[in-house]
């Protein structure tokens, strides 16, 4: 007889949840930086040199402030050790603390110059506790506050709480262990004694700020129902939320089939009582961590919270408000991970500065980072207000009094300068980085001279496209990859680890910024400012795809490394300094620039150049699912010549020999805009998808790129892109060269 085995359980991976057992913590001591944290007797330290070549200095200290390094079991007395410095990305180190003590870690370093990859980088610091704090309810330990909290206030899983903030407090509210629903209410205390309920309203702040909910930056104030703006978003570190339904209530439950069963509504109700608001039956709200959204059948759909532990969302009151907060007590789906758990909000004075931030993660399992701002953003800011976050860095869209038409036509008919520093940068040196570039990357390195610049991709073993880039060579074995995606660096050290390369992949994007001057007088103008040396290439000399040492103005200025290479379509340069030089390299090239037209460029007006010229952008001409040709960048992949194998090239080479999809330029016969993801028709049949578009200035007409099934890519084949549904209102649109501006690249290599 056949033994039968029960239902199997469900399995569920969360490789972007990095859970530490209770009692272990996480630090990074930042590459430049140090940190203190307090340790006890019996916990197990342990450094990790997360990148190769990054000493640590090491300063056990007692209550008393004396330097002991006895606290970590080391004989030889007081003061300062050291560890790391010359071993392979991974290295590490453990001790055993005996004693109570604070531990001083820090990542020293010198300013790295521009050629010699002398980078910092980060020490990664894990702590075992031997005796773990108990924790409260709820199993998280509270993350530390950001400043000294006026109030702090547990919201118990299930519950609402109401509370009062003063006009310029800041309100923070924090998910504690992660996948937590809250919704957020505010009045203003100064109507209220009149009378007046005017609830902080979903639907008019997303009227005013033209999106689904409130983010650092332009679009940050939510408002009430009279439209007077009650709170601003200072950081957010999730980024995804909804607001287009009320708050859970009995209604709701009652139809699902649970009746009496608590809810949001009546927690808000029961909460703001005391203040004399009356009760509702659905409160609107903003609903921080929701993931709650709207499928394409126009159906809501919802899965667990966005939100992992320590997550928050930080608001500043614009007014006195009364304000109510909610541990939301949804346990009849997914959305609070089937489990409940509190919330906590913390009040801030309003003397306390904050930058305004979204969290950004360099890979999905890395601690968040705070938006930072580049060092060119004392000069840029000054310009204009308009910054979006892109990986990382408040990048500036477009410049007050100029517009993104404006700053199009300064590139294409005199010059512009562009702030690139968003770029990331890997110095790979060692004896085996040219075989590791070799291996990794699609372009043969090998034909690469000292001086020269290449664009190249970098795949997945499937062909998929993981980034494109450039290499620098810098010498014999030291190259500097710089590329749009952190993964590639963390690509590039386990390849080198996986095949034993004695190679270093470190960052140096933070010790690297760079901005962009391009246009038909940008040469003529960067003749005037930078100066090389005899054995350097002068910058009238330089050719395309080759860069050289300089300095700024003369022998003594600040060094620099300049590239001819960009992102317009354009004749231009890259001029790359450490941050600490930035200023003045912006404020040399802007005054020279006066007599030149120079005018400052924004991302609006670069993505419109970058799609006429036909370059492509990550998430939109190429992503994973995508190989080099197919997004029109087969010239990268020489499956001929290169001698060497490279990740990918045998998927490659059967892709190239049965393309599914290409590329293509779209010259659209209608003035209707159309997006990134549209779909291209052939009569009822989908034959690809927009990627991109722009109105083109210099064409006068719309265009787009696509990409488009490889059988229905021939130049001058007639197609559709579907509005609506993709067959109620179509868009004609011819299939043309590619790219649309300049497609033998004549002007950049002028």
């Amino acid at each position: 007889m056949t033994s039968l085995l029960p239902p199997r359980p469900s399995r569920v991976l969360r490789p972007a949840h990095r859970a530490l057992p209770i009692g272990t913590e996480r630090y990074l001591a930042k590459g430049g930086g140090s940190l203190a944290v307090t340790v006890k007797a019996g916990d197990a330290v342990k450094i990790i040199d997360r990148e190769g070549l990054q000493r640590a200095e090491v300063r056990p200290t007692d209550f008393e402030g004396r330097d002991d390094i006895s606290i970590l079991g080391l004989s030889g007395g007081e003061g300062t050790f050291c560890i790391f410095g010359s071993g392979r990305a991974g290295e590490s180190a453990e001790f055993i603390v005996q004693r109570d003590a604070t531990l001083h870690i820090s990542a020293p370093a010198d300013q790295m110059e521009v050629t010699g990859q002398n980078t910092a980088t980060d020490l990664e610091v894990f702590i075992q506790r031997a005796n773990p704090t108990a924790v409260k309810a709820g199993g998280a330990p509270l993350p530390n506050p950001l400043r000294d909290p006026l109030q702090e206030i547990r919201i118990r899983a299930a519950s609402a709480q109401a509370f009062l903030v003063k006009a310029g407090e800041y309100i923070q509210v924090l998910d504690i262990d992660g996948r937590q629903m809250t919704d957020f209410q505010c009045f203003s205390a100064r109507k209220l004694d009149a009378g007046i309920e005017h609830a902080l309203d979903a639907t008019v702040t997303r009227t005013l700020t033209h999106r689904a909910m409130p983010i650092p930056g332009l679009p940050s104030k939510a408002f009430a129902f009279d439209f007077e703006p009650l709170v601003e978003i200072v950081r957010d570190t999730v980024g995804r939320h909804d607001a287009f339904a009320t708050a859970c209530n009995s209604r709701q439950y009652d139809d699902m089939g649970y009746p009496g069963h608590i809810n949001c509504t009546d927690n808000f109700n029961g909460a703001l009582d005391p203040y004399g608001i009356a009760a509702r039956k659905g409160w609107e709200a903003l609903n921080f961590f929701y993931n709650s959204r709207i499928d394409a059948h126009d159906q809501i759909i919802s899965d667990e919270a966005w939100s992992r532990p320590g997550d928050y969302v930080l608001m500043k009151a614009l007014t006195d408000i009364v304000c109510v907060s909610s541990s939301c007590p949804d346990d009849i789906d997914s959305g609070n991970g089937w489990n409940p758990t509190d919330i906590l909000v913390r009040t801030y004075a309003a003397d306390n500065k904050f930058s305004r931030a979204i969290a950004y993660r360099p890979t999905p399992d890395a601690e968040p980072q705070m938006t930072k701002e580049t060092a060119f953003h004392p000069r840029l800011s000054a310009l204009t207000r308009h910054h979006t976050e892109y990986r990382g860095f408040w990048l500036p869209t477009r410049f007050n009094n100029e517009g993104p038409t404006a700053e199009y036509w300064a590139c294409r008919e005199q010059c512009a300068v562009i702030d690139l520093s968003a770029l990331r940068k890997f110095e790979v040196t060692g004896p085996d980085a040219e075989a590791l570039l070799q291996y990794c990357l699609t372009r043969d390195i090998r034909k690469l001279a000292v001086g020269h610049v290449v664009y190249t991709a970098m795949c997945y073993p499937n062909g998929g496209m993981i980034d494109d880039g450039t290499v620098f060579k810098l010498g014999p074995n030291n190259f500097r990859w710089i590329c749009g995606d952190d993964y590639s660096g963390v690509w590039l050290r386990e390849q080198a680890q996986k095949i034993g390369y004695e190679v270093w992949v470190r960052s140096s994007t933070d010790q690297m910024h760079n901005i962009a001057v391009q246009g038909p007088k940008s040469r003529d103008l960067l003749k005037e400012v930078i100066w090389t040396a005899p054995g350097q290439p002068a910058l009238g000399e330089l050719e395309w795809f080759r860069f050289s040492v300089g300095r700024i103005g003369h022998f003594e200025g600040v060094p620099v490394v300049v590239s001819r290479t960009g992102y317009s379509g354009e004749i231009g340069y890259e001029i790359f300094c450490h941050p600490k030089h930035a200023l003045e390299v912006f404020d040399a090239v802007w005054e020279v620039g006066k007599n030149f037209g120079l005018k400052p460029m924004g991302l609006e007006a670069l993505d419109m150049l970058r799609i006429e010229a036909g370059l492509i952008f990550a998430d939109h001409e190429f992503t994973s699912e995508t190989d080099p040709f197919e997004a029109g960048i087969g010239f990268t992949v020489p499956l001929k010549s290169k001698a060497d194998d490279f990740i990918g090239r045998e998927a490659l080479l059967q892709r190239k020999e049965h393309p599914r999809y290409k590329l293509v330029g779209l010259d659209l016969d209608s003035n209707d805009e159309v997006g990134h993801g549209d779909a291209v028709f052939i009569g009822k049949a989908q034959v690809g998808v927009v990627t991109s578009s722009t109105r083109s200035p210099i064409l006068r007409k719309n265009i787009a790129l696509a990409r488009i099934d490889a059988l229905s890519s021939a130049i001058g084949t007639q197609v559709e892109i579907g509005k609506l549904d993709g067959h109620a209102k179509r868009l004609p649109a011819t299939v043309a060269r590619f790219a649309h501006y300049d497609p033998e690249k004549l002007r950049p290599r002028s």
